[in-house]
């Protein structure tokens, strides 16, 4: 793997990414509460698991914060 390149989500992590995406207006945000909401009922992840997601999608870069809130980066454009 190059220096550039990141490993794979998880299929999990990868269903997480998808429900955040459809939860989120284009351009918006959401709070860590809400995205803790969204995870409880789209992927039936109690908040630890949830916390955890959320953690393992930010340290690969693909959401960010911005104030406290949660942002995708670029998720879906092309």
């Amino acid at each position: 793997m190059g220096p550039n390149e990141t490993s794979p989500l998880t299929p999990l992590a990868q269903e997480a990414l998808d429900a955040l995406a459809s939860a989120i207006p284009p351009g918006g945000e959401l709070t860590y509460e809400q995205a803790y909401a969204v995870l409880a009922e789209k992927e039936d992840l109690e908040r630890p698991a949830a916390e955890d997601i959320i953690e393992r999608l930010y340290n690969k870069g693909h959401v960010y914060e911005v104030e406290g809130n949660l942002r995708l980066t670029d998720y879906g454009s092309e």
